[in-house]
């Protein structure tokens, strides 16, 4: 089964021996991918320089230019390309090293599997489309790119719409310019792109999630974070994308911020994602009424959410709202 990524997006394969070339040029022959090949980081150049590459997949070890030295190029001559590498074990720190600095998105340690090898360039392809989407004006791409995530999630279906919708109730009793309206739906219906870098196994999976797995979900704040840094967003948007986890009493995540710290739109996005998630149906379990909900955010008001924010929400729902993604409801910049 093919996966669905956009056709012809450009991935180009480096290495200075020739079967590895060949052999990742027929692994990807039936996926709906432009696949160019360079033996050497000089030719790579070349054809960064003739064409929009979205992936860059380089050895590290080769003769001439270093897959590393390669990638610190193409960052500064492609930075819309993602980065991979593929390594051996010798090189692992300088490799992990590198993907701290941001330097390198993805590693791959020779001999691979195939299908590691296909996931991680699929995962980097998506990356690419992601930065694309989020660098777009448009408010139509904005949600429909939230939208895409969701499809990851079959139980979030309609949840960015339906968090925008509640957080947008708060922003005009507060008063919120429309400007800044618009900066919060924006933030809302992205606040979980993130997630893209997630497995939909995880996801989707029923039951409690292993220590293991809930660290990787916890993640999706600052991968989203991050794309989002490169693409260029309002701080409004990057306050919702990183903050919507952050708690008062500093126990959420991803930095631990207490109170003021949080930002004003985080703490209003907090309530309408946790409110949206109560009163939806999840893997692991069913849907919560609003008396409910409220009976269980309200114990949690000294601890989790801005008590006058809460107390505000409160006087604003009264139930949970119906909206979906198959409605297609446009939400109006009021």
């Amino acid at each position: 089964m093919k996966n669905s990524v956009t056709p012809r997006h450009t991935l180009l394969v480096v290495d200075d021996e020739p079967f590895i070339l060949t052999a990742i040029e027929r692994l990807f022959r039936d996926e709906q991918i432009k696949v160019r090949t360079a033996a050497s980081g000089e030719e790579a150049l070349t054809c960064l320089a003739d064409e929009e590459v979205a992936v860059i997949l380089t050895d590290n070890c080769m003769t001439g230019m270093s897959g590393l030295e390669l990638l610190n190029r193409t960052k500064k001559i492609a930075p819309q390309t993602v980065r991979l590498m593929m390594t051996g074990y010798a090189d692992l720190q300088m490799v992990l090293t590198a993907i701290n600095e941001g330097e390198v998105y993805r590693f791959i340690v020779k001999p691979w599997h195939n299908q590691e090898l296909i996931t991680m360039v699929m995962e980097a392809l998506n990356r690419y489309q992601l930065m694309r989407a989020l660098q777009s004006s448009s408010e139509l791409t904005l949600r429909s790119l939230a939208q895409t995530i969701e499809l990851k999630d079959v139980y979030t279906r309609g949840h960015c719409d339906r968090v925008a919708h509640y957080a947008l109730l708060l922003a005009e009793a507060l008063d919120f310019s429309a400007d800044r309206r618009k900066l919060m739906r924006h933030g809302c219906w992205l606040h979980d792109c993130g997630k893209i870098g997630i497995p939909g196994a995880i996801l989707n999976k029923q039951g409690r999630l292993s220590r293991t797995e809930y660290d990787l979900v916890k993640q999706h704040p600052l991968w989203g974070l991050k794309v989002a840094e490169e693409a260029g967003l309002h701080q409004v948007v990057l306050d919702i994308i990183v903050g919507h986890h952050e708690r008062l009493d500093g126990s959420g995540y991803p930095h631990g911020r207490r109170g003021a710290a949080i930002p004003l739109e985080a703490r209003i996005a907090a309530i309408a994602d946790v409110y949206d998630a109560l009163t939806t149906d999840r893997s692991y379990r069913p849907c919560f009424s609003h008396a409910t909900a409220r009976d269980i955010m309200d114990k949690e008001r000294a601890s989790s959410f801005d008590a006058d924010l809460l107390d505000l929400f409160w006087s604003l729902v009264v139930e949970p709202y119906p909206l979906t993604n198959n409605e297609q409801t446009e939400q109006k910049i009021r």
